[in-house]
């Protein structure tokens, strides 16, 4: 890692330079639901201003969680969005997850190849328990 920093306090940092530009939500689910038809009709009848203040919790309850805070957001996540609840099956996060890194590598100055794989590490254990939820 070129930097001294740990994993998730480089992604934190990261998401905070990402973020500062309101346009980043925006950006970030176009990449989203320009992935798949399926994925564009889950945001049919969706306030999409609402969606984006959700999404700018969710990211950083994964990157808090990967810092040490307890998985009881992350667990929430999981329940609302569970084949009982929203019905996000478990393979989508893949995608949502290019479309992240996708969306980071447009707004952060400083994304390389290198913090493209740390993000991805960094959030793979959040995002893992939340895929194991959908069943439950």
């Amino acid at each position: 890692m070129s930097s001294h920093l740990d994993p998730a306090e480089w992604v934190f940092q990261s998401y905070g330079r990402a973020c500062n530009d309101p346009r980043f939500f925006e950006v970030f689910y176009s990449n989203f639901m320009g992935k798949s038809d399926e994925i564009r009709s889950m945001f049919v009848d969706t306030d999409m201003s609402a969606q984006r203040g959700l999404l700018r919790g969710g990211v950083m309850w994964l990157v808090m969680h990967a810092r040490g805070m307890s998985d009881t957001k992350i667990r929430a996540l999981g329940e609302s969005h569970s084949k009982k609840q929203m019905n996000i099956h478990p393979s989508l996060y893949g995608q949502w997850l290019d479309a992240l890194v996708e969306t980071l590598n447009a707004f952060d100055p400083e994304f390389n190849d290198e913090l493209d794989t740390v993000w991805r590490e960094v959030l793979n254990p959040g995002i893992k328990l939340i895929q194991s939820m959908y069943e439950d």
